[in-house]
């Protein structure tokens, strides 16, 4: 049969730069709680219609998730280009949107207000939502998060400009069945930014921030110390607490791999299954831990079998930070 794969990452609804540190000789605090990401690039997509001037966006035919490419042939990047290219005072807007892999040429007729003309939707530039936080680095402030990059409408993965992150908590999970992936759905605690975001790699999302988690920083694993048997998982999936619940590790896959699943789990404790059936969307970077080592992060669920999942090797994503 064939195996379905969904990265257990980022649900969608968005100085000078400390180095980061090499893999060599790592102690790290295996954090575990979940954080909202803010990935911002060159694209404008629609979030949401305006609660009064949606019906505009609909009747053109716009649609959530539309990303705007431009506007009466101007190209647009951010919410100034649009006010700029909506300024023209034309009656009738022709809006290029990529929808998917394809693009479209919509008619619209703006809305007039007093802060000047409105299409009717909400823009989000780049991709937000939560993800678990790996791993934090004390003494650099450097953290890594979910263990794969993360992607564009296209599927590409996103050229990140740059980025935020912030503190965040779970409000409500979504248990996970056969078929159907689970999905912690999470809220920021405030709009303060709690780090910035450097990289988005294949590998994970890494930042460095000012203000860290507390814990006790422990070794890193190497792949060598990794073997098939009983480890932890350390996740947040009600509120604010991060515990620890029991996993198996099934089978360890070449070092060389690169594609986020180096090893194959599978959820044995029983307060984690009954609460979210398994692995779930947000729990991307959960880290794990064997025999007091820090030896990787969840990446992926089987959506046929949420108990079971993929990880990745902690050393691949310290390369990819490096």
């Amino acid at each position: 049969m064939r195996k379905i794969l969904r990265t257990a990452g980022l649900w969608l609804m968005i100085v000078a730069v400390l180095p980061l540190q090499s893999r060599a000789a790592q102690l790290l605090v295996p954090v575990g709680k979940v954080i909202g990401l803010q990935l911002q690039n060159d694209t404008l997509t629609v979030a949401a219609y305006d609660d009064v001037f949606g019906d505009t966006a609909r009747t053109a035919g716009l649609k959530i998730g539309d990303q705007i490419v431009n506007i009466n042939g101007m190209e647009v990047s951010c919410a100034e280009d649009v006010r700029s290219a909506l300024s023209s005072g034309l009656e009738t807007v022709e809006v290029t949107v990529r929808r998917g892999n394809k693009f479209s040429c919509l008619s619209l007729t703006p809305r007039q207000t007093e802060d000047g003309p409105r299409i009717g939707v909400y823009l989000r530039q780049g991709i937000s939502g939560i993800g678990t936080v790996t791993f934090y680095n004390p003494e650099t402030g450097i953290f890594g998060t979910l263990g794969h990059g993360v992607s564009d409408a296209a599927g590409s993965l996103l050229e990140m400009t740059h980025g935020n992150a912030y503190s965040a908590n779970v409000v409500s999970v979504k248990r996970g069945k056969s078929g159907d992936p689970g999905q912690l759905k999470g809220s920021a605690e405030s709009m303060a930014v709690f780090g910035k975001l450097l990289k988005n790699t294949p590998q994970g999302v890494f930042g460095v921030t000012h203000f860290g988690w507390e814990g006790t920083a422990i070794p890193t694993a190497d792949y060598s110390d990794i073997s098939q048997g009983s480890a932890l998982v350390r996740c947040q999936v009600e509120g604010e607490a991060v515990r620890e619940y029991s996993v198996e590790i099934l089978k360890i896959y070449p070092e060389t791999r690169t594609d986020g699943r180096n090893f194959l789990i599978k959820v044995t404790d029983p307060t984690l299954l009954t609460c979210t059936g398994g692995i779930v969307q947000g729990m991307s970077g959960s880290p794990i831990i064997q025999d007091g080592k820090l030896v990787g992060a969840v990446t992926h669920v089987l959506v046929n079998d949420p108990t079971r999942g993929y990880g990745i090797f902690i050393e691949n994503m310290l390369d990819a930070a490096a």
